[in-house]
């Protein structure tokens, strides 16, 4: 379907035009009229579906209507990070190049002078705040900051805003707005808590769900069976072998993003290390390094798996299993974008194996085993039925070990 045949206004069309969208995606097909008839929404769909536009687009279209006090805060957008809200941002500036609607991002960050230009846009009532829960309450409790005006509520990956715990902020939030609006929630998964959120602050919702989809079939896909002290030793290996290129490696904490980047500097490679721990500058520089070249590998939390925008990942590496199937696919999502070809590795624990098999009942095929390097010594068998794998006979690695990073099979 083309944009031109839902009810947008000749405003949000033009911007569209100017920016060379004519194609709804499936989630922009389906969202817009919804939101634009003013119901709740619920709408699960991956990030990388074009499901920014599908608010913003409705949003602005209803803005630049009319019937909206000015000086107000007319809608408020959450996100779970500083990237993403300045993403979203960004897609504001864009999409509402010819209408006056005025916008904020919100997040935290160490520079007194965002703090400041964050609170005269919120004190002036600019029409669209995109905030993370935390710096916003931040600005709320220090009470200049009237969300009575607030026409509509927008949840975006909110999934990921109850796994980092900003449950507590959201529900605080939503005592400041009032109980006549319109509140749309995307999410990527539906767990049983985000079932809860819905039910505690949507009423009567739409629901729209689109199929995950699976990674793109260029993505050469592979996996080690090991031990979890193994998996140093062969991402050295792996990086010993063959200067890797653009490569991101995901991990599970803080402490183990932290670990691997200190063993990778100390090869002497081109590392930076991204997680939650880091101020937002130094998270916008090691990024904006990522993205010029001048580091190689990022390490990372999975703070980075969802809504950045970098085309030429060359390789992405899971140091720990992904939780779920969508975690897995959005991860590696990170990889072989804009017609680029990518290799995803996953090293596989003995605790870890049933999560993985799930990812491979997920995906419908069998992820190629590479061997472990024989001198990291005896491995796992791959043995999920039983409690993990771990009571299975142990083999050597060993093998080709040869062009990892370029997905030798």
């Amino acid at each position: 379907m083309k944009f031109s045949e839902l009810k947008l206004n000749d405003n949000v069309l033009e911007a569209l035009d100017a920016m060379r969208f004519d194609e709804c995606t499936p989630i922009q097909e389906q969202a817009i009229p919804i939101i634009l008839e003013g119901r709740d929404l619920i709408a699960v769909a991956q990030t990388g579906t074009g499901k920014t536009a599908a608010y913003l687009l409705p949003i602005l279209n209803k803005l630049s209507e009319g019937g909206h006090q000015e000086d107000a805060i007319n809608c408020i957008i959450m996100s779970p990070t500083r990237e993403l809200a300045q993403q979203i941002d960004q897609q504001m500036e864009g999409f509402s190049y010819f209408m006056p609607a005025s916008s904020v991002a919100v997040y935290g960050g160490n520079d007194g002078g965002l703090f400041e230009q964050q609170k005269r846009g919120l004190m002036l009532g600019a029409d669209v705040v995109i905030a993370t829960p935390g710096r916003l309450l931040s600005h709320l409790s220090l009470g200049y900051v009237d969300l009575s005006k607030v026409s509509y509520f927008i949840l975006d990956e909110a999934d990921r805003m109850l796994d980092m715990g900003f449950s507590d902020d959201i529900m605080q939030i939503v005592k400041y707005l009032p109980k006549e609006r319109q509140t749309i929630m995307f999410s990527a998964t539906m767990p049983t808590k985000i079932q809860q959120l819905a039910k505690t602050i949507l009423h009567n919702p739409a629901e729209v769900k689109l199929a995950v989809s699976k990674p793109a079939e260029k993505i050469v896909q592979a996996a080690y069976i090991c031990y979890e002290n193994q998996k140093l030793g062969i991402v050295r290996s792996l990086c010993a072998e063959e200067m890797p290129e653009r490569v991101i490696i995901f991990a599970s904490s803080k402490i183990k993003v932290k670990e691997v980047a200190k063993a990778l500097k100390m090869m002497k490679l081109n590392v930076g290390e991204m997680h939650s721990d880091l101020e937002q500058s130094q998270r916008e520089f090691i990024m904006h390094e990522f993205k010029s070249g001048r580091i190689n590998i990022l390490v990372a939390t999975d703070i980075v798996s969802r809504g950045i925008d970098i085309d030429d990942i060359r390789s992405v590496i899971n140091f720990d299993v992904p939780n779920d199937s969508e975690d897995y696919v959005h991860r590696i999502g990170r990889t072989a974008r804009a017609n680029n070809d990518g290799v995803a590795i996953t090293f596989v624990s003995e605790k870890e194996q049933t999560n993985f098999k799930n990812i491979e009942n997920f995906l419908e095929k069998d992820i190629y085993k590479i061997p472990v390097p024989a001198e990291l010594g005896d491995v796992p068998e791959y043995n999920p039925r039983t409690n993990g794998g771990g009571k299975g006979r142990n083999f050597r690695g060993g093998g080709n070990r040869k062009g990892r990073f370029k997905g030798k099979r």
